[in-house]
């Protein structure tokens, strides 16, 4: 329990021990400085008694209630200068520029500063400007805008001497100082400018126009020169057109020439190559075929010579065999001759007999016809009438054979009387074969035979068919009659 309370009471007087170490340490940032008042403290660079002390960049501690502990800040500020000014000649300007200005880092700048702004540190920008307002329209009267305008850096120089001491006693130092601008209400500067702008536009004018005169005569000289190029390049590309027109035409004959050469070429080697096939084809012939065929010549005519002797010797026997067979043949013919005498005869007998039967044949129809006549004419007469009818018809209708337009007064009437009589034509071929028939019967005592009855009943048939008669073509059209 004891040993609890005793490491709680130490625990807690750690803590208190840790914050009260806290409360009074305190660091100095970077960019400010602690200034610690309440004791007296020497300060190396500052004279004794000066009550406070000055800590930058580390830590110090700090009684709490005994001493007071303030920051000065050491960052960059800057305030803007607008300052109505008025020069040597007495011109009025209006000069703009900025002043960038902090508080020293040494010690005796702090504590300079920290007596001034420790609790005005906000109204620095406008203490400096009032300072270099001050200052600047001080140097400005002793100048004249020339010496402005011409050397700026003179004026700045002097601006920063000028105000340096009264700095230093602020404890600040200038880190820049520009002078941005310098306003010329009166156009005191322009007027001031004009002479010499006008001479520089003169002189710009006179420099454009000398300028523009060589820059035409370079022109004019570069179009020249072109021109010469142009011309020369014309030339050298006619030149060089000819030559490939030359050339082109060089090529265009290479290829016939070079093709003509080519075929004749070809046609020499085709010559050539015709040339060795034919002796080849000759050599083959004389292994192929001639000295085959010499063989088989050769061939032939042994065996002709051969075959002649044959024959020959044949010959020779045939010859002996025909004389011997010549009078075996002798004989033979003459046994044939007899026996085809006998023959022949043979046949005349039976010829002749077949005749005679024959004409007894044909004497007794005659005979039969005859007597048929004679008993019935008309019958007769009849027969033959019909055998020759379709000649009759024939040629009564070749009457009208070559008739193209006929002209009938009677129409269908006329037509068929026509034809009527063309077939009734036969009748005087009946009424003269009827008298033929008597007259045969007349003189059928007088034996006029089978040939003369017959020869005259044909000839009264044939009699009765009339020649076609030559007549006009007439074109044949059914007219009624008038």
């Amino acid at each position: 329990m004891v040993v609890g309370v005793a490491a709680g009471l130490v625990l807690a007087a750690i803590i208190v021990l840790i914050s009260l170490f806290k409360l009074m340490w305190r660091v100095a940032e970077p960019n400010e400085a602690l200034i610690i008042s309440g004791s007296t403290h020497r300060t190396e660079g500052l004279g004794e008694g000066m009550g406070f002390r000055i800590v930058t960049g580390r830590g110090t501690l700090v009684l709490p209630g005994i001493q007071a502990v303030r920051k000065m800040s050491l960052d960059l500020n800057e305030t803007e200068l607008s300052v109505d000014c008025v020069t040597h000649q007495g011109i009025p300007l209006k000069v703009r520029g900025v002043v960038i200005f902090k508080v020293g880092d040494d010690f005796v700048s702090i504590a300079n500063a920290g007596r001034r702004f420790l609790d005005q540190q906000k109204l620095m920008a406008e203490r400096v400007h009032n300072v270099f307002a001050g200052h600047l329209r001080s140097i400005v009267g002793g100048l004249t805008v020339e010496d402005m305008i011409r050397d700026r850096e003179k004026l700045t120089g002097q601006t920063r001497a000028a105000c340096g001491t009264e700095m230093e006693k602020l404890g600040l130092i200038v880190d820049s100082l520009q002078i941005h601008e310098i306003e010329d209400p009166t156009g005191y500067i322009k007027n001031l400018a004009a002479p010499h702008a006008a001479a520089v536009q003169r002189d710009a004018r006179i420099a454009q126009a000398e300028a523009n005169r060589r820059a035409t005569e370079a022109e004019q000289q570069a179009a020249a020169r072109m021109s010469e190029a142009t011309r020369d390049s014309e030339i050298l590309q006619a030149g060089y057109q000819a030559e490939r027109d030359k050339a082109s035409a060089k090529a265009k004959q290479a290829g016939p020439l070079a093709d003509a050469a080519a075929r004749q070429q070809v046609v020499v080697e085709m010559t050539r190559v015709a040339e060795l096939e034919a002796h080849r084809r000759e050599q083959q012939l004389q292994a192929d075929v001639r000295k085959p065929a010499d063989a088989a010549a050769y061939e032939k005519r042994t065996l002709a010579e051969g075959e002649r002797d044959a024959r020959i010797s044949a010959a020779q026997a045939e010859a002996k065999e025909t004389e011997l067979a010549s009078a075996a043949k002798a004989t033979a013919t003459r046994v044939t001759g007899e026996a085809e005498a006998a023959a022949n005869q043979a046949r005349g007998l039976a010829v002749a007999a077949a005749v005679k039967a024959k004409g007894l044949a044909e004497a007794d129809a005659i005979k039969a016809r005859a007597a048929a006549l004679a008993e019935n004419q008309e019958a007769v007469v009849a027969q033959q009438l019909a055998e020759k009818w379709p000649e009759i018809v024939e040629a009564g209708a070749g009457a009208f054979s070559n008739v193209d337009h006929m002209i009938l007064l009677n129409g269908a009437d006329g037509m068929s009387d026509m034809f009527a009589k063309a077939l009734t034509m036969g009748g005087t071929g009946l009424g003269l074969a009827r008298q033929l028939l008597s007259t045969m019967n007349q003189n059928g005592g007088q034996g006029g035979g089978r040939s003369a009855g017959q020869s005259a009943v044909s000839g009264a048939v044939n009699g009765m068919v009339p020649p076609a008669p030559h007549t006009e073509k007439i074109p044949v059209t059914d007219e009624p009659k008038d």
